[in-house]
This record gives structure tokens, C-alpha cells and sequence, in this order.
């Protein structure tokens, strides 16, 4: 038991040995390398202190040095060099060429501070030496046959400039990067409008580059000949199967939806807007090397767009065939646009100038129309309908004057649940407004009356409406001139009715009144029938639109996926070849038809546009 105890003890008085040891010359210069002294702690905060005093002080040779600098002078003047400058990487390459080193050292301070800005700069660059003359694809970035080795910073120079060479800077993007910096030093309303006050309601503002300049410098952005286009004759479309083709994209994705999509009556353009608060122009051009570029866009901040659409001045009889070389009065359009709000704006294409419109309503329609995002314009140009936000007996439809932007009249729809939706006549002098509980009221501008009523058979909430086609020269003051008639419900089924049919049943008997450009008061059957009902769509129908010769009407649903058909009139079929399976379409926010009906673009709430091809 003591043997133990006593092997326990021997260790401890060995450690008590080991303590008692005294510390070699050795084993101090170790542990003062390896932790320090006070001494050297407190030298190295004054020579901390010295260097920080004199860190901005031009260094002089006769300036006398404290006594405790001694060997670490060397040290205190590569403070102030940059890290970069202190290390090199030795490539083996020898010294650098002499025009190299001569460029080096004729470097100016600006050029310095210009790179500085960049997102990112690599001083190597300053040490690449590059041969344009050994490398036959460098040759072209050489100024003169005596170039050869040039610095990785100047070779990096020569080739944004010979990008540049090749793809020059669009003229629009030019102009918007032009207006950024306007917009950024111009001070904005507190209300968040492009306009700078809210009183004037003809206040112009000069927000986007007028349209002749547009034509100018877009090359093949040219008009569209009306009457070249009829003189070739009319195509005509075949039943069941449609020669379809898509084609480059309009536009990839944006930040919201497209609730606005609609063709130049003219000219090849697309107006898309949405509530990301930006109209933007397209040119319709699907062929490389730049398919389908934007020639011109406006942002109006904080103000989310509902409705935009193009508004061309009527034709005037003065215009004739021998004043050619004058202003084509179809450059002179403007663009209506309107959010949730008690105004709207004006952009002319042909001055650039915005207005904002806020005293168009007087009386009871003013207090009656709480907001302008319900609009549509006229074919002839003449006037604007608006959809009232009063609900009271029913709803309204207010006209105002394209011209004066004044109210002109008003027509009210007795139905319950109020307006859902309205369209103008072919010839613009009136329109055809339905209720929610389908009854539709024709109402005609000349008289200020309605003509005829009309119950949409078998309506459970209608959606919306569409007029198209022509009903012929016989019978072109017949309810406008408008042929077909498509009316859309909740239940996704769509009724289209035959408006010459009707011409069999009219009863017309004339009026007292004298004037020529009144239409007699007509009585049509009080629930026509239907040409033919369409089942296809299963979700509320929100798209309801009709070629420009009447002889295709498309019809689409937002509230699911792919929801689109195509229907060939007059036999009223639906092509049974597309859309297809693998058709891409998504969630359908808006669509529309060319004039000549030759692309049909179709836009979703990814904020994608999609554009296909109708060939005969």
C-alpha cells in the first residue's frame, strides 16, 4: 500500500524541479519573438502614432527623426503604397516593350479616375502585353500597320470599340438614357404623375420623342398603303384548319401583366401597356437580326395602367390625292391612356407632348364617373365612351369629344348589376352596351337616343361584347354596319349572332323627323336567336375580338391556362388544328388582331407577348 503513495509523489517533486529552472538566453528571444514585452509593446505604439501624424505630410529629407525609429524607416515609408504595388508576378516575360512602358507613363490622371467608377478593374490588365499583328483576327484593331503590342487596358478599349462598330447604340435607347437623366434631376409631384400640377388640365409636358422622327430613323417602319392592300385582291381564310406560324416574340417577360395589347390602324406597331405603369411601342418586324424592336416607351410613375389605346384623327374631305407631299394626317395620332383615377392623359405621337385631362366631366356625370379606367374610342376617332362607376338604376356609358375632350352625351342601361361591357358601331356613330343580366341597348349619337333593345338568349352574367364584319353596302346604315355580333358570359359561353338575319323580321317605319343623317326607329325581335353557341371555354370569357374583314373571331378566358379558340366565320367553326396541346399561351391578359389580319398577338400576365403569323 505504501509503494503506491510513493511512485504518486515522485512526478510532483520532478515538476517542482522543473519550475525552479532557471530561463536561458535561448528561451527568452523566443518567447519575446514569440509574445512580447512591455518594452516593445509600448515602442511599437509610438512608432503607431508617428506614422499616423506624418501619414499626410510630405516626406523631407532634411527632417529630423525621432531617436526611436532606428532600422524601421524602411518599413514606415511603404505605408502609403497600395498592396497591389508592393507584390508583381514575374511571367518571365523580361521587361515590358518600351511603347508599353511609354503608355504606362503618359497615363492620365482622368483615365485613371474613369476606371476607378467601373463595376471592376484588374491592375494585371495594365501588365498584359497583347501581339494585334501576330493574331489575323486582332488585325482589324489596329489604327495603323505599325500597331502591335498594346496593353491588356487598351486592348480591352479596342474591343468595345469595334463592338460598337458593329452593333451601334439604338437611336431610342440614346433618347431614354437621354430622359433618365432628365427625370432623375426634374423634381415630381408629390402625386406621382408625369404631369408637374394637377389644375391644368391641358398642361403639356414633352415625355417621348415625337412619332415623324420615329418613321425616320426606323428604315423599314413605313405606312401601310390602304389601297395597294385592296388592290391585290382579299384574302380569304379556309374552315376548320388555319395556316398558323409563330414567330419571334415581342417581348420576353416584364414585371406585370399586358393588360392592354392593340395594332396601328397604319403602320406596323404594337401598343402594350399594363399596370407596371409603362406604354411601350413595338415595331413589328419578326426577321433577324433584330426582330420585333421597341421604338419608343413612356413611364408614368405610380399611375398602373388599365386601358391605352390609339386615337386617330377623322378624315377630313380637304385631304386630297394631289397634296401628297403633305403631312399624312393618319401621323397626327394620339394615344389615350387611363388608370383609376378621376383623369386621364393624352400622348401625341406626331409633337411627343402629354396632356392630363381633368375637366371633361360637368354636373351629374361628373359625380357619376369616379374613374377613367373603363374607356374605349370609336372607330372614326370622334369619340371616347367611358364606363360609369356609378351603379345607380342600372349604369351608364358617358361619350366625351375626342377633339374638345368635353362631355357630349350619356346612355343609361337599365340592368341589374350595372354595365358590363360595350362596342362601337362600324361606322363609329354609336355603340351597343350590354347589361350584366344580357340585355343589350343600341344607342345612336346623332339622335342622343337608344334604337333598339334586345335580351341575349339564355345570358347568365355577361361578361362582355364584340361587334365586327361588315353587313354590306345595301345595309350599311343598318345598326352601324356591323354584321356579327359575339356576346360573353360568366359560364364561358359565347353566342354569336347574324345581324343580317334580322333584315327578314325588321319592321321599320319612319320617323317625324326630317334630317338625313338620323336612322329610322326600327323594332327587332325582343330574343333573336343565336347563329350558333360556343361551349369551348369553360371559365368566364374576358377576350372577345374580331378580325378587321370580319372572317375570324377569337374568343379567350384569363382565368386559366391556354384558354383561346379560333372561330372561321361566316360558317361559324372552330379550327380544329389550333391551338394545340403544346401551345404555349399561359394565363391570357389581352390579345389583338393586325388590320390586315396577318399576326395575331397574344399577351399573359408573365408579361410575355407572343406573336403568330395567319398566312392564307
Amino acid at each position: 500500500m505504501e509503494a503506491p503513495t510513493r511512485m504518486r509523489k515522485q512526478p510532483e517533486k520532478k515538476a517542482k524541479g522543473t519550475d525552479n529552472l532557471e530561463k536561458d538566453d535561448v528561451e527568452l528571444r523566443l518567447e519575446k519573438a514569440l509574445f512580447g514585452d512591455d518594452a516593445g509593446f509600448l515602442d511599437s505604439l509610438k512608432r503607431q502614432d508617428d506614422a499616423g501624424q506624418r501619414s499626410l505630410v510630405r516626406f523631407r529629407d532634411d527632417e529630423s527623426e525621432d531617436s526611436g525609429a532606428g532600422e524601421d524607416d524602411d518599413d514606415g515609408r511603404l505605408s502609403d503604397v497600395a498592396d497591389e504595388d508592393l507584390f508583381f508576378l514575374d511571367a518571365g516575360t523580361g521587361a515590358l516593350p518600351a511603347a508599353v512602358t511609354r503608355e504606362l507613363e503618359q497615363s492620365a490622371p482622368s483615365e485613371i479616375d474613369a476606371q476607378r467608377q467601373q463595376a471592376w478593374y484588374d491592375s494585371d490588365d495594365d501588365r498584359l502585353t497583347v501581339s494585334l499583328a501576330s493574331n489575323p483576327r486582332l488585325r482589324k484593331l489596329r489604327d495603323t500597320a505599325d500597331d502591335d503590342i498594346v496593353n491588356g487596358r487598351e486592348y480591352i478599349e479596342r474591343l468595345q470599340r469595334q463592338y460598337e462598330r458593329l452593333h451601334p447604340t439604338p437611336e431610342w435607347v440614346t433618347y431614354a438614357r437621354k430622359r433618365r437623366r432628365l427625370s432623375q434631376d426634374a423634381e415630381l409631384d408629390s402625386d406621382s404623375d408625369i404631369s408637374t400640377g394637377d389644375d391644368d388640365a391641358g398642361e403639356a409636358l414633352i415625355s417621348a420623342k415625337p412619332l415623324a422622327d420615329l418613321l425616320r430613323t426606323a428604315g423599314s417602319l413605313s405606312r401601310i398603303d390602304v389601297k395597294t392592300t385592296s388592290a391585290k385582291g382579299k384574302r380569304k381564310l379556309r374552315p376548320e384548319v388555319i395556316d398558323i406560324q409563330r414567330t419571334k416574340e415581342v417581348a420576353g417577360g416584364g414585371p406585370s401583366s399586358i393588360d392592354t395589347l392593340q395594332f396601328h390602324p397604319h403602320y406596323p406597331l404594337l401598343l402594350s401597356a399594363g399596370p407596371s405603369s409603362t406604354i411601350t411601342l413595338y415595331h413589328i418586324s419578326p426577321h433577324p437580326p433584330n426582330p420585333n424592336p421597341i421604338v419608343t416607351s413612356l413611364h408614368v410613375r405610380g399611375t398602373p395602367i388599365h386601358t391605352a389605346q390609339f386615337c386617330q384623327p377623322p378624315p377630313t374631305t380637304e385631304t386630297s390625292s394631289d397634296n401628297n407631299n403633305e403631312q399624312d394626317p393618319t401621323d397626327q395620332t394620339r394615344i389615350f391612356f387611363a388608370s383609376r383615377r378621376r383623369y386621364f392623359h393624352t400622348w401625341s405621337l406626331s409633337t411627343g407632348q402629354v396632356q392630363k385631362i381633368t375637366r371633361a366631366m360637368y354636373g351629374a356625370a361628373r359625380h357619376s364617373q369616379r374613374t377613367m379606367e373603363q374607356f374605349k374610342l370609336s372607330p372614326c376617332g370622334r369619340w371616347m365612351g367611358l364606363v360609369s362607376s356609378a351603379k345607380k338604376g342600372g349604369g351608364a356609358i358617358n361619350v366625351l369629344s375626342t377633339s374638345t375632350m368635353q362631355w357630349q352625351c350619356s346612355c343609361r342601361v337599365d340592368s341589374r348589376g350595372g354595365v358590363a361591357d360595350f362596342a362601337w358601331w362600324r361606322d363609329g356613330n354609336g355603340f351597343a352596351a350590354v347589361g350584366k343580366n344580357g340585355e343589350v341597348c343600341e344607342y345612336d349619337i346623332p339622335t342622343k337616343s337608344v334604337v333598339r333593345r334586345w335580351l341575349d338568349d339564355g345570358a347568365v352574367g355577361t361578361t362582355i361584347i364584340a361587334l365586327g364584319g361588315h353587313i354590306g353596302s345595301a345595309h350599311e346604315d343598318f345598326v352601324g354596319g356591323s354584321r356579327w355580333v359575339a356576346l360573353g358570359s360568366s359560364s364561358g359561353i359565347v353566342n354569336l349572332y347574324d345581324r343580317r338575319s334580322w333584315l327578314e323580321t325588321e319592321k321599320t317605319k319612319p320617323t317625324s323627323t326630317t334630317n338625313a343623317g338620323l336612322k329610322p326607329s326600327t323594332t327587332v325581335d325582343h330574343r333573336p336567336t343565336p347563329l350558333r353557341s360556343f361551349t369551348q371555354l369553360t371559365t368566364p370569357t374576358s377576350h372577345l375580338t374580331f378580325s378587321s374583314d370580319g372572317q375570324m373571331l377569337v374568343m379567350a378566358s384569363r382565368w386559366k391556362k391556354d384558354a383561346l379558340r379560333l372561330i372561321h366565320l361566316p360558317s361559324a367553326t372552330v379550327y380544329r388544328n389550333w391551338p394545340t396541346e403544346k401551345t404555349s399561351l399561359g394565363r391570357i391578359s389581352s390579345l389583338a388582331l393586325s388590320p390586315d389580319g396577318g399576326y395575331l398577338a397574344v399577351a399573359n400576365e408573365a408579361g410575355k407577348i407572343r406573336l403568330w403569323e395567319i398566312r392564307d
